[in-house]
């Protein structure tokens, strides 16, 4: 028998996997037992309901994001090629065989109208990421107004990406958010190049 740690894990990766790719109203957890190895009783054990389990994976997806960002970020060097790294991050996300889109916005847009809970993960995990970009943007000495433009940016690619299926869509938005950047900032010795 495994252990709770690695039955929950377990759990909540092929949750993920499996809402991520056919949606979270589509798989019952039936399927996520069979996926798994772990018996319903023990699901049910480790997640009273489903939506303690979707909650679960969206606070699984939430450290992925942070992590992904993390990364992109400290490999760059300049402040402003901090904020760009956010874009980078996406161009390489954008290439991967199962990226289907914002599993925030797809999870929201399944079950936020009649979930308050997911609702509010959602939420936290978009203001979440709201204030990493403006802390990024205050870190390379831009406004305060520039930090929302680059979030919609960033959110705006993620759904074009996933709808039109086009992974240069990333580069689209990292263009744009140089021009805003640019605009914000003005032109210096510094400033990203199109």
């Amino acid at each position: 028998m495994i252990d709770e740690a690695t039955a929950r894990e377990r759990v909540v990766s092929t949750a993920d996997r499996l809402f991520y790719a056919h949606g979270v109203q589509a798989v019952g957890m039936d399927t996520v037992r069979a996926e798994s190895g772990v018996s319903l009783k023990r699901i049910y054990a480790l997640f009273p309901s489903k939506d303690d389990l979707v909650l679960a994976v969206l606070r699984h997806r939430t450290n992925q994001w942070n992590t992904g960002i993390a990364g992109a970020v400290a490999d760059a060097v300049t402040p402003r090629d901090k904020v760009l790294a956010i874009f980078d991050f996406l161009a390489a996300w954008f290439r991967e065989d199962s990226f289907r889109g914002c599993a925030f916005i797809n999870v929201f847009g399944e079950l936020g109208g009649g979930s308050n809970r997911v609702a509010e993960a959602v939420r936290a995990q978009k203001a979440s990421f709201q204030c990493r970009v403006a802390e990024l943007v205050r870190a390379a000495g831009g406004p305060g107004y520039l930090a929302p433009q680059l979030v919609l940016l960033a959110e705006g690619a993620q759904t074009t990406a996933a709808i039109s299926q086009d992974p240069d869509t990333a580069a689209h938005a990292r263009a744009a958010a140089e021009t805003l950047i640019r605009c914000a900032l003005g032109d210096s010795e510094n400033a990203p190049t199109v």
